[in-house]
């Protein structure tokens, strides 16, 4: 398989295609609403939760950078190791293996920012984290896909987005620098600001999960196979990341934290890579698995934040705070 670092919107494998099938007409609608209701949402979120974050606390993230080398670790080490075993232990078909491998591949999703809030973990850990793994992508992206595809002998480009990477970091990095300048000039509306945003990002994340229901209603009918990976593997990015940030004497805050950032993938950027580099007729296998897997994420996050703090049952003690 050949890597193609095209920033282009266009793919020749697309532009062959006359009109989409019915089924990816269903697709088109679904990918507006996420890429209207996900802009919305990762401005106000991202404005609002870097009212959470100080300066100094994520200076000193900067500087010692161990809980990021953790996290980055579970991004592009662990997800698409997982993902590249998935594909293989289910004997899936060769459009299949290539939709989870580039999820596996894909940076962490801002969806995590907010159950990190929920979950009171480290929120300059969890920014940081989001920030850098998109930037990383513009390198590890290629790299993880080259390597995981090496054994498979297809000749199908991947076109990486690196516009829709960028525009990432742009609608990321912005709000959160206006929202930690609010919250060093007005400490106290600061607050106000993020419990709103926290209340507003609660409520596009249920906006998201209605819309995928409704709208990817047509894309349910994949193999059971498919729909158990997409199950199963956002719970095994949470639990290895935890269990590696465990493992390394993260204090509690951030393995909470990692572990979040490491099951919960960056969707949008799966769905764009997987539409660019692929045939109609071969997104009608693709594209059910990225939907299944953002809303079973959806889903983990919401039983995470509701679960009870085991940190009050003692297991916390395992941590040790890295200063």
């Amino acid at each position: 398989m050949r890597v193609n670092c095209s920033s282009s919107s266009a793919c020749t494998a697309n532009s062959s295609e006359g009109e989409l099938p019915v089924g990816l007409e269903v697709h088109g609608n679904l990918e507006l609403v996420f890429t209207v209701v996900s802009a919305v949402m990762m401005g106000l979120l991202m404005f609002s939760l870097g009212c959470s974050v100080e300066f100094r606390k994520l200076w000193a993230h900067i500087r010692r950078p161990w809980g990021i080398a953790v996290g980055l670790l579970c991004q592009f080490g662990l997800m698409p190791l997982t993902a590249y075993l998935l594909a293989i232990s289910f004997s899936l078909k060769p459009a299949q293996a290539i939709a989870v491998l580039v999820m596996g591949c894909c940076p962490g999703g801002t969806i995590s920012n907010i159950f990190t809030f929920w979950v009171e973990g480290d929120m300059d850990l969890s920014i940081t984290m989001t920030t850098c793994s998109t930037v990383a992508a513009l390198g590890m992206m290629p790299l993880c896909l080259y390597l995981y595809t090496l054994s498979w002998n297809l000749e199908q480009n991947l076109t990486i987005p690196y516009q829709n990477i960028g525009i990432t970091l742009v609608c990321l990095t912005i709000p959160v620098a206006f929202g930690i300048y609010v919250n060093y000039r007005w400490p106290k509306q600061s607050k106000i600001i993020l419990q709103i945003g926290a209340i507003v990002g609660g409520v596009l994340l249920l906006v998201v999960a209605v819309a995928g229901v409704v709208l990817a209603k047509g894309s349910w009918n994949s193999d059971i196979t498919l729909l158990t990976i997409s199950f199963i593997f956002p719970l095994i990015g949470h639990v290895t990341g935890f269990l590696l940030a465990l493992l390394t004497h993260q204090s509690w805050q951030r393995c909470r934290t990692i572990s979040l950032e490491t099951g919960a993938q960056n969707i949008q950027m799966c769905v764009t890579m997987l539409q660019l580099s692929f045939t109609a007729k071969q997104l009608v296998q693709m594209l059910s698995f990225p939907l299944a897997y953002g809303l079973f994420q959806l889903l983990d996050g919401f039983l995470i934040v509701a679960a009870p703090d085991t940190q009050d049952w003692g297991l916390a003690s395992c941590c040790t705070r890295v200063r």
